[in-house]
């Protein structure tokens, strides 16, 4: 068993080493997934696994992108996508120029979900979609746009449910049990590494979606990311969380109007 003061000194090697801060990730969430790493590579203690991470950059990597990993799937939660397709991007369509932010984007599935919507819709022409991770690995794979042909029928099946038209395969190309989806999709993509803990704002956008990343977050980590969201977003734009997330308790909620029972707010105030 992995005590908690072993956990606060991995956390201090990898800020004062590497400049990682995952002092307000939540702390229940940061220690199992460091056991299940610990377990899966076999470390017979957590000091040579401390060890491991201090002196070993490949090393280091595999722990940055195990911690920082998200679960994801093309449009996940179906009917949360059945909102932003009917009642969100209908609203962006005067729009000269439309600016969407990823944050969190993981391996990219929720940022290709968006470049179809924005293709039915009409609106990818004049759109720009920036999806950010801090886990380079995640970002390389998304920034590729290929996945497993044994996900597509599941995918398949919320593109129909969220109001999908179209014959989903007909975005995609199937070779050697992996799918690449048509490239005209990622030609509105710009993929970069952003670390919601430090960095700051870099644009303004009329949408941003942080899907069922600030679960891993404590409350004061996750008050300074509303913030940051809050300095990003455009007047009357919107900011889209994860099914398990709300704005509800944040310190910036009194300018935001929930839109229905998804978890999309509106910036009114």
């Amino acid at each position: 068993m992995i005590e908690e003061a072993e956990v606060d000194q991995l956390v201090n090697d990898l800020y004062e080493l590497y400049g990682y801060d995952f002092s307000n990730y939540s702390r229940a969430s940061l220690k199992r997934r460091i056991i299940r790493l610990c377990t899966l590579d076999k470390f017979p203690s957590f000091a040579e696994f401390r060890h491991r991470v201090r002196s070993d950059a490949d090393y280091l990597k595999r722990f940055v992108e195990e911690i920082t990993v998200t679960v994801t799937e093309m449009f996940r939660d179906p009917l949360f996508y059945k909102c932003l397709r009917t009642d969100i991007l209908t609203t962006l369509t005067a729009k000269p120029f439309i600016r969407i932010w990823h944050a969190g984007c993981s391996t990219g599935e929720e940022v290709f979900s968006m470049a179809i919507l924005l293709k039915e819709a009409k609106l990818l022409h004049k759109s720009l979609i920036y999806a950010t991770d801090l886990n380079p690995a995640a970002l390389e794979k998304a920034r590729n746009g290929i996945f497993p042909l044994a996900h597509m029928k599941q995918y398949s099946e919320n593109y129909i449910e969220s109001g999908g038209i179209n014959d989903f395969s007909s975005y995609y190309t199937a070779q050697y049990g992996q799918v690449k989806f048509d490239e005209k999709l990622s030609e509105k993509m710009i993929f970069s590494i952003h670390n919601l803990v430090s960095d700051r704002s870099f644009n303004e956008f009329d949408l941003i979606l942080c899907r069922n990343v600030l679960i891993y977050f404590d409350k004061p980590l996750q008050d300074r990311v509303f913030d940051l969201f809050d300095e990003s977003l455009a007047q009357l734009g919107y900011l889209a969380l994860g099914s398990k997330e709300t704005l509800k308790f944040s310190m910036v909620k009194l300018k935001y109007k929930q839109l229905g029972k998804e978890k999309i707010w509106r910036k009114i105030g």
